[in-house]
């Protein structure tokens, strides 16, 4: 006989919650959050963009990215600049205290990961990948591994 199993779209969605929370956590213990980690690191992964580019990569609507960008840039963490090719464009450049931010969010992301990871093998780590991205396939939201921490790993600076 079978045993049910409770559908795997609420433990789904529980563990997301529980790692999010988390994760949250260590990125404000470094002193930062969500957003501007995902802002830092888009602008380093990105440099050029533009802040519709900006947006569309960290996955938030312009009007939430200008509400970022300029907490941030008041925080001295980065300039928004006029392209000197079209002036209605802005470039969105880290400052010194960005690049500091940036490295220090970088070294508490990436030992998040490895916690995350403890005890899974690298085999289990790749079929749990294309598992998440078959679940996000299977509901039509969204493009598997196209994510706004793309490059994270091969950027060292």
């Amino acid at each position: 006989m079978h045993t049910p199993r409770p559908p795997i779209g609420l433990k789904l969605a529980r563990a997301a919650r529980l790692v999010s929370r988390a994760f949250d956590e260590a990125l404000g213990e470094a002193g930062g959050s969500l957003p501007v980690w995902l802002v830092l690191l888009n602008v380093k992964v990105r440099p050029t963009a533009t802040q519709r580019e900006l947006a569309a990569a960290v996955g938030v609507r312009e009007a939430t990215l200008t509400h970022h960008l300029n907490s941030m840039e008041a925080a001295g963490l980065l300039v928004r600049r006029r392209d000197e090719a079209n002036r209605r464009i802005h470039v969105v450049e880290l400052t010194e205290a960005g690049e500091t931010a940036f490295l220090r969010l970088r070294t508490t992301a990436l030992a998040f990961d490895r916690r995350l990871r403890r005890g899974i093998a690298g085999e289990q780590a790749d079929e749990f990948e294309q598992v998440l991205d078959r679940l996000v396939a299977n509901v039509g939201t969204g493009e598997p591994g196209a994510a706004p921490w793309a490059g994270l790993i091969d950027r060292e600076r």
